[in-house]
């Protein structure tokens, strides 16, 4: 009777730590849904859906999931012929002769090794991810039609970059529409009335901002924007940055995300942004930015030797930065393949996010250890977007940030907004166009 009874008992438990499996995943989906963000239970890393994440910033507009996916959800017959192009670019690279490594490329491939294990840990539990895979393969979907998508990327772009070089540009001015809001009549009365209220302001080298809880349109030049809830942006280049630091360090940022326009050939070929010589960078004023109480800072780079190695010996010590970890930002496909060989040596499917921290006026070292509890070698999975935009990754920083809730956040070169964020760079509007969104939706 006895092993019976234990048989039984066995037979009870393994139906229930199934059971507590399938409610964890199905929680963990659930949270997915609501966030955006995924995290593996098995590995330090998270899957992002960048779409999902950006629409909290949002009430009553979304992001086109199938713009900002274009490049890597494909029809049938166009990945056929991606497939074809890799296999041809590939057979071309093998055919290359190979050459001995030189000290920079050798040191750059001792970084991949050491980051490979981790980056292969994280693709695995994706795959593995079977409930997950199966959304991710839903998120293009949306009310668009792929026609009317592509005629919306047809217009052509507006370059804020050459606008704000003429000498005009202090003169051009964008209109903010602010909604419908109700409050009392002016007799006293119970009633309410409804009013609209619209802005014109300078768009360069000035401070524009929505200090509503909703969204913003704004008019520039015949264009549409969408400006999120509590935000702002500041559209200038590099010698008007200063005009961000505040006048008392105690209303400095605590979240200083940097994504430099790099020297990069591919880049200019391509000419969808201007980039700078990397010693212009140094000059950015990370220390007068940072808040009294210290700053967390991650700046995005390549994979480039040349550039991880100026990074660390002179702008982390020109902005007084001390390094704490690196985070590598995984991109794969929909079907969750990686959207390039992970060892192919001049075309890694991965960046880096080297984190590191600011020191605040007044603090010691023993406030600065409560910032290290920062785990290293985090990977963020996503599919990309467009060309050279990054995945939002402040709500996973903000994980970290101690003190001052909520916190005060920069993004330096931004290319689009965030709720809660101060955007400033020479174009922090270029993704904010109305042609990224979907129209507007029900407010919530």
């Amino acid at each position: 009777m006895r092993p019976v009874l234990k048989t039984l008992a066995a037979q009870r438990k393994r139906r229930w730590v199934v059971k507590m499996a399938v409610s964890e995943t199905s929680d963990r989906l659930s949270a997915f849904m609501r966030s955006g963000i995924y995290r593996f239970p098995s590995c330090n890393a998270v899957f992002i859906d960048p779409v999902c994440v950006l629409n909290l910033s949002y009430s009553r507009f979304s992001v086109s999931p199938s713009i900002y996916y274009s490049r890597f959800f494909e029809s049938k017959h166009a990945d056929q012929e991606s497939r074809f192009s890799s296999k041809s670019k590939k057979r071309k690279r093998k055919e290359k002769q190979t050459h001995a490594l030189n000290q920079r490329e050798r040191l750059a491939d001792e970084r991949h090794q050491e980051a490979r294990p981790f980056l292969l840990k994280a693709h695995e539990s994706l795959m593995e991810a079977i409930d997950l895979l199966s959304a991710v393969c839903n998120l293009k979907n949306d009310v668009c039609s792929l026609t009317e998508n592509e005629e919306s990327l047809q217009r052509v772009e507006q370059s804020f970059v050459e606008l704000g070089r003429v000498w005009q540009a202090p003169l051009y001015e964008i209109t903010l529409h602010f909604q419908q809001h109700c409050k009392p009549s002016g007799d006293g009365s119970s009633s309410l009335t409804q009013y609209k209220e619209e802005r014109v302001i300078p768009i360069f080298n000035n401070l524009v901002v929505n200090e509503t809880s909703d969204d913003v349109e704004a008019e520039f030049l015949n264009r549409r924007y969408v400006i999120p809830r509590e935000s702002c942006f500041y559209m200038s280049d590099l010698r008007q940055i200063h005009e961000l630091i505040p006048a008392e360090s105690d209303c400095g940022f605590n979240l200083i995300v940097v994504d430099p326009p790099w020297e990069n050939k591919s880049a200019s070929q391509k000419l969808v942004y201007s980039t700078l010589p990397n010693r212009y960078f140094l000059s950015l004023p990370i220390k007068k930015l940072t808040h009294t109480e210290g700053a967390l800072v991650a700046l995005w780079v390549t994979n480039r030797e040349k550039l991880r190695g100026f990074v660390e010996k002179e702008l982390f010590p020109a902005w007084g930065v001390s390094y704490l970890a690196t985070f590598y930002w995984l991109k794969v496909k929909s079907d969750g393949s990686l959207i390039s060989d992970l060892d192919l040596f001049h075309h890694r499917p991965y960046e880096c996010l080297l984190i590191g921290y600011c020191h605040g006026e007044g603090r010691n070292s023993e406030y600065q250890s409560r910032w290290k509890l920062l785990q290293d070698n985090k990977v963020i999975i996503s599919i990309p977007g467009d060309y050279s935009r990054k995945p939002p990754i402040g709500e996973l920083l903000m994980e970290y940030v101690p003190e001052l809730k909520p916190a005060r956040c920069i993004e330096l070169f931004a290319r689009e907004m965030m709720a809660g964020w101060i955007s400033w760079g020479n174009e922090p509007l270029h993704f904010q166009d109305s042609r990224y969104f979907t129209g507007t939706r029900e407010k919530v």
